[in-house]
């Protein structure tokens, strides 16, 4: 039974004593549709956000080992630091790396 008239911004419904009249202001309104717009655009990226972070969760690749532990994934050799020095540093590389 309400009847608004959005050109005036007013809404006129049937009241107890007779036809009731609520009225607003165009800046009150423009601010409440600038309001709607924007929490519209963020669910929306929310929706764009979770459906991306869904997808990249599933093209993880699953941990070989855990954090915080090195373990080589191929065959390793030691090679000295310093030859001519008698101490053990040595670096480890791969041994299947070219000679070039």
């Amino acid at each position: 039974m309400a009847v608004p008239n959005y050109t005036y911004l007013k809404l006129k419904m049937p009241g107890p004593n007779g036809v009731m009249m609520i009225e607003s202001m165009y800046e009150h309104a423009y601010d409440y549709d600038v309001e709607c717009i924007e929490y519209a655009e963020a669910l929306v990226e929310a929706e764009t956000l979770i459906v991306d972070l869904d997808r990249l969760g599933s093209q993880l690749p699953e941990p070989k080992r855990r954090a915080g532990t090195f373990e080589p994934t191929e065959a390793v050799k030691l090679v000295p630091v310093d030859p001519a020095c008698p101490d053990d540093r040595a670096l480890r590389i791969s041994a299947t790396l070219d000679i070039k």
